[in-house]
């Protein structure tokens, strides 16, 4: 995946290798927080109403046990990438069950490119099956 401007697409203070929540949205806040911190968004609740709006066009749950939520936002600063495990899963809607990862994928608004890159390359990592073991295994966000 490509690094953003300002740095990388991700960082260990993007991801939570514990996270708990009772729902898509909780998971997806917890998750944005993470991007607020990091002065990825500029406003929490924009950006989580830019991410339900595009959630309520097409479920972003896939199989085996992956979470997608994701959208292009005014309030994005870069393009960013947070990621959440769960070890109780959360639902976002796959036919066969909760999501136990979780990648919120945040893009500028008009980052049109930017953001299908972003899905395309992680979804051609998601097709391995042992990048999913490694992130299922991994105990240090880094």
């Amino acid at each position: 995946m490509t690094s953003a401007p300002d740095g990388a697409l991700i960082t260990t203070e993007m991801v939570d290798l514990a996270l708990e929540a009772p729902d898509k949205d909780a998971a997806t806040r917890s998750l944005a927080e993470r991007l607020v911190a990091a002065g990825r968004i500029t406003d929490l609740d924009g950006f989580l109403a830019d991410v339900r709006a595009r959630e309520a066009q097409m479920a972003t749950g896939l199989e085996g046990g992956i979470g997608i939520p994701h959208c292009r936002s005014e309030f994005v600063t870069v393009p960013t990438v947070g990621f959440g495990k769960s070890e109780a899963g959360v639902d976002y809607g796959a036919a066969d069950g909760p999501a136990h990862l979780i990648f919120l994928i945040a893009a500028p608004a008009g980052a049109d490119s930017d953001h299908l890159k972003i899905l395309a390359a992680l979804a051609r990592r998601l097709v391995r099956q042992q990048f999913k073991d490694t992130l299922r295994a991994a105990t240090d966000p880094a």
